[in-house]
């Protein structure tokens, strides 16, 4: 069992910039696939942005050129630099993780078996 905790998340600006970390407890050596996830009130969850192990990122559409992916291995830290943010990215953020590939199913909710418990990010002006 992986355990993993987000913080990053806080109240900025449209335009303005935020960084969220999802700390977790897994094997350093260990090959993983993980996503961050966001879910706004009222609307139904969505994968952001997902990283396998071999570095290959996926970013849903709306976030595409906004959005950065990274991984910290040395740090056990999952990163999410988010620039030029908007009020349509106001969402609570989830981390997931789960070892092994992503094969195809990076952004489906049920393939994850490890979550954190997130950290809220409001865009306004």
């Amino acid at each position: 069992q992986v355990q993993l905790k987000e913080s990053g998340g806080g109240s900025v600006q449209p335009g303005e910039s935020l960084t969220l970390s999802c700390a977790h407890t897994g094997n350093p050596y260990a090959r993983y696939c993980m996503a961050w996830f966001r879910q706004a009130p009222g609307k139904e969850p969505e994968g952001v942005a997902g990283i396998a192990s071999d570095g290959i990122t996926t970013y849903t559409n709306s976030v595409k050129g906004r959005f950065d992916i990274s991984r910290d291995k040395g740090k056990n830290t999952l990163l999410l630099q988010m620039n030029n943010l908007n009020p349509e990215d106001t969402a609570m953020y989830f981390c997931a993780a789960r070892v092994g590939t992503c094969y195809l199913a990076v952004f489906r909710i049920s393939f994850y078996p490890n979550w954190g418990q997130g950290t809220q990010v409001t865009v306004s002006s």
